[in-house]
């Protein structure tokens, strides 16, 4: 009889094992193999996405350029003029004023917050314990509508008006396939300071054996605006010129002038 006991409770016990909760460890190590597998993408020198953002029933053409040695622009069209927003050349980071048109160059603060976020290239998770990252899972959390793991990712602390803050993200993953299905921060500076930001991610597909969100909605939690982001094509290992992300220094001395 206490033979029979022992069974029961073993055959219970292999039944229940795979519905015992996830540890963060095993839901990261199952996206990051999901999208393609660690190697393939530290193997990524670079990307090109060609996108078009819907903001306020306008449509804006990106291209956005992200490379393995830090360098990255995102060009924007608007109106048929276009200017370019957090580029970086691997030591300036500028962008076009939105008023004048004209490049300026970003403040220290900010250029130093951005060097630390190119620690997330090609994505936050990879390596993340050695960058100095804590991952918890803090349960399930409904996600627009879809059931989630809820993953705080806490990673290096920035500076804002010269105090240091904490920099957080919650990631949600889709409990079925492990993959991010949005992610949600509180807004540090500019406008929206103190918001907390919520993008939702869908459309996932391969490019080259890596997988993409092709989808973005971007959009502030308690607002019911949202900019829908379409991504249209993504390019890896782009060939680049360094005159794409270099400081246009002509033409803000003649701005001046």
């Amino acid at each position: 009889m206490k033979t029979v006991k022992i069974f029961i409770a073993l055959f219970a016990f292999a039944i229940l094992a795979p519905a015992q909760a996830q540890t963060a460890d095993e839901i990261i190590s199952s996206y990051l193999e999901n999208i393609g597998g660690v190697e393939k993408w530290k193997a990524l020198e670079g990307m090109k996405m060609t996108a078009k953002l819907n903001q306020m029933g306008m449509e804006l053409p990106l291209e956005i350029y992200r490379m393995g040695d830090g360098r990255t622009t995102t060009i924007i069209t608007v109106q048929g003029m276009t200017l370019k927003d957090e580029t970086f050349d691997g030591e300036t980071l500028w962008g076009s004023n939105q008023m004048t048109m004209q490049p300026e160059k970003k403040d220290a603060e900010t250029t130093a917050n951005f060097k630390l976020d190119l620690n997330d290239y090609p994505n936050d998770f990879i390596d993340y314990k050695d960058k100095g990252y804590v991952a918890e899972l803090v349960g399930k959390e409904s996600f627009d509508g879809t059931e989630t793991f809820k993953i705080k990712l806490t990673k290096e602390p920035h500076t804002v008006d010269g105090k240091e803050v904490q920099d957080v993200t919650f990631y949600f993953f889709d409990t079925e396939n492990f993959v991010p299905i949005g992610i949600s921060e509180e807004v540090k500076n500019g406008p929206a300071k103190g918001m907390v930001q919520k993008i939702s991610f869908s459309d996932y597909q391969e490019v080259e054996g890596l997988y993409f969100p092709y989808s973005w909605n971007i959009g502030v939690e308690g607002q019911p605006q949202t900019a829908p982001l379409m991504i249209e094509e993504i390019e890896l290992n782009p060939t680049v010129d360094d005159s794409l992300f270099a400081f246009p220094e002509a033409a803000a001395t003649e701005d001046k002038n």
